[in-house]
This record gives structure tokens, sequence and C-alpha cells, in this order.
């Protein structure tokens, strides 16, 4: 997966941003949660940092398939952007969690003290909305499903 598919304008924003709120569950028993997450353009993943028996961890391993978003809080509309995202979501481990927490731990110093687990978010569409561009202006990704690594 090469991040030239997805925009510049999405990668820059991603980039500069460092909390997302993911929502995970089933149509019976959702839930949402705020964490910060580092983002991967090469592969399009967002890795997030959390324990494994939280409510939203315990409902991605049993619901992969979550939705979130990423967003300023501005007070004037015409300068809001946000991205909206679905993904699948995985449990990393081995040398992949390694590498995925050597990259954490280089964002958020404080996460060396944590052992919880790293998930990595796959992303499988995004959409961005840009009022700076012009009001209700949406820039848009969706990945290839054959693309999307195996279980």
């Amino acid at each position: 997966m090469n991040s030239e598919a997805i925009s510049a304008a999405i990668t820059r924003y991603l980039r500069r941003h460092h909390v997302l709120t993911l929502c995970a569950g089933d149509a019976d028993n959702l839930w949402c949660a705020n964490g910060f997450y580092v983002y991967d353009a090469d592969i399009a993943a967002f890795d997030i940092m959390t324990p494994a028996d939280t409510r939203h961890a315990q409902l991605m391993r049993d619901y992969p398939r979550v939705a979130g978003t990423v967003s300023d809080q501005q007070k004037n509309e015409m300068l809001i952007q946000g991205v909206q995202f679905r993904a699948e979501a995985r449990l990393l481990q081995g040398a992949e969690a390694h590498a995925a927490r050597d990259r954490y731990n280089a964002r958020f110093a404080l996460a060396r003290r944590s052992r919880s687990p790293l998930w990595r978010l796959t992303l499988t569409e995004l959409k961005m909305t840009d009022n700076r561009r012009s009001f209700g202006t949406c820039l848009q990704w969706q990945r290839d499903i054959a693309d999307l690594p195996s279980r």
C-alpha cells in the first residue's frame, strides 16, 4: 500500500494530529473511546495502544470492523477540518508489535512506561471534510479489499 493513492492533504492532516475517536462493536453493543495514534502513511494505518481488558479492546477483538474520527475543535466553521474512517482492527504481535511500539514510544514518551498491547487499525476508507478549501469540500479514499492483510 502506498500513500500516493491517499490525498496529500489527508496524509498531512493525519500526521499533524495525534488523537482519534474509535468506535467499536456491533448493532447491540457500541462503544467509543479516544486514544493517541501514530499514523503510518506507507500502509495507511493507525497504531494505537490500549489495555486488552478495556471495553473497546474487547469489542475490537470480537468485531474487528471499526470506525472513527480525527478532528479539530474550531469555532469558525470555515476552518473546520476532520477525517472519518473505517478500518480493520487487529492486535499486533511479535516483530510487528515491537516495531510499532518503538514508533509509538518515540512519539509518546509516557507510553514507555506502559506494557499495554498495540493494535493496528488498517484503514479501509477515509473521508476528509475540509472547509478551508470551501464549505463542505470532501476528499475520499477507499482501499481495495484485496489489499487488506490477512488476519
